[in-house]
């Protein structure tokens, strides 16, 4: 890692911990276990929004922040102090106010990046700016390490691999916190209101199900057993449904062995719901309204405007599209369920498509990509997927070949994905058994046999729809960042 510190770091840190330590041998706590706020910088700058130069407001206030400027004169200093929420206050340490022996101890320990508490009366300087006129300060945190300069931009490097650097030195990156913790309560509050429940299911599982992909290993000593990180929390949730909670939600980490690239991480948070007595039709309703409410939570409108400018509307009624005929007509041959496989391995191999551990519907599904998926700019659900792709999805009620499932397309790449869900046992049974045929023939990410999962279904589980949106792949949608910017603490080699 590449440290985002100046190339004299070292230097100062060692000048640092020299000022720590004459902190600590005057009796002075560098890092103390608290300080005596009173309010906020950004509650502050609400209530005085306009002082006149020089004006006085009579208000005593204590508060704290990080310095992110400083400047030193002879009998008068200046310091920026910048809150957790990026506003920001100037304090006045001045001869007068604090006395001859605070001033020099402030000019010899205090360091730009310090976490500093202030006292005083809150005023505006002689060029109107909001400022405290200390009377009393002291060291909240001593920071050892200088900070990277704020004029000048972080690399995506230093961002990702040092993001409390970046919370610290760019609004957009607290911005995207901001936004994404409203996404997240919006989700949760449409949720209430339609009557789900909130559940939590295993991270840590015996087998690994729920979604098609290569799952991470790990090892219990206390179980003494091979365990796997969850792909998906699908089969758990209808247990759940199984035993009589009909309309159920979870928003958690899944964990998927893939490599990273622009819309896929290996650590990602997901939600999936499930609502009985539901199918893939209605469940696509509820997907539309969690993420038409989430936009007007984030920016207040369904039209998105992302933070280089980019606006689109997410707002009303949204395109549908069946796999299949959207195939055949951007292809300009006739592709159904029926076509041969061999038609669709020559098709794939014309184009350079690879298909890896290729079954047909994969080759529907990678020619569709080829053809279709870079038209889609509007939200669009594509309909119908192929029957053997599928393995937990009801097949379609009156189309053969096919399931009814969607995947919802959003800007040009997948957001979230809906089914009908295969309640029968027995055929549950029979796609497992064809996946375990998949996984006997090499691919990592096809299905075991559940026989935990089949029993419950054996008790019955009401007719249903589900579905599954990433968070992450969400809040793309609403802020036009890249995976790794949308992730706090992303996965970095």
């Amino acid at each position: 890692m590449t440290d985002p510190a100046p190339p004299d770091a070292g230097d100062q840190r060692a000048v640092r911990l020299e000022k720590r330590r004459r902190l600590l041998e005057a009796g002075t706590e560098a890092y103390p276990v608290g300080v005596p706020v009173t309010t906020t910088i950004g509650a502050v700058r609400d209530a005085h929004p306009q002082l006149e130069p020089d004006a006085h407001t009579g208000e005593q206030v204590g508060l704290a922040g990080r310095i992110v400027h400083v400047r030193t004169t002879g009998k008068l200093c200046f310091a920026a102090l910048q809150a957790g929420d990026g506003s920001r206050i100037q304090a006045m340490v001045s001869l007068d106010a604090v006395g001859a022996d605070s001033l020099a101890e402030w000019k010899a320990v205090v360091d730009l990046g310090d976490l500093i508490f202030v006292a005083g009366e809150v005023v505006a300087s002689r060029r109107g700016e909001l400022s405290v006129a200390v009377t009393g300060w002291r060291i909240a945190a001593k920071a050892l390490r200088p900070l990277p300069n704020l004029y000048t931009e972080l690399s995506e490097e230093t961002r990702v691999r040092s993001r409390y650097l970046d919370l610290i030195a760019r609004p957009d990156a607290r911005r995207a916190v901001v936004a994404r913790a409203a996404a997240t309560a919006s989700l949760r509050a449409t949720f209430a209101e339609r009557g789900y429940l909130e559940l939590e299911t295993p991270m840590l599982q015996v087998q690994q199900g729920g979604a098609s992909a290569r799952p991470f290993k790990t090892r219990s000593e206390g179980f003494d057993a091979d365990l796997f990180l969850r792909i998906a929390p699908e089969l758990f949730l209808k247990r759940a449904a199984v035993g009589g909670l009909e309309r159920i939600f979870e928003i958690n980490r899944n964990f998927r062995d893939e490599n990273p690239d622009a819309t896929h991480s290996p650590e990602f948070a997901m939600l999936e719901a499930y609502e009985a007595y539901s199918d893939y039709l209605g469940i696509a309703d509820l997907t539309r309204d969690l993420v038409q409410r989430a936009a007007v939570a984030v920016g207040g409108s369904t039209e998105v405007t992302w933070f280089d400018g980019t606006s689109f509307d997410l707002g009303g009624e949204w395109d549908r599209v069946s796999m299949y005929p959207s195939l055949s007509t951007a292809a300009g041959i006739e592709i159904t369920p029926e076509t041969p496989t061999a038609e669709l391995v020559a098709l794939a191999e014309r184009l350079e498509i690879q298909v890896a551990h290729p079954i047909r519907g994969k080759y529907v599904e990678e020619l569709w990509e080829y053809f279709v998926k870079p038209s889609l700019d509007r939200p669009t659900f594509v309909t119908d997927f192929p029957l053997d792709t599928s393995p937990l999805v009801r097949e379609h009620r009156t189309v053969g070949g096919v399931v009814e499932k969607w995947d919802l397309y959003v800007h040009g790449f997948e957001l979230a994905t809906g089914y009908s869900e295969l309640i029968d046992p027995v055929v549950q049974r029979q796609r497992f058994v064809e996946q375990a045929t998949l996984v006997a023939g090499g691919d990592p990410e096809a299905m075991r046999i559940d026989e935990d999962f089949l029993r419950a279904l054996e008790f019955g589980m009401p007719p249903t729809g589900g579905m599954g949106m990433g968070i992450d792949r969400l809040m793309m949608v609403l802020t036009g960042l890249g995976i790794r910017e949308t992730i706090l603490f992303p996965l970095v080699r």
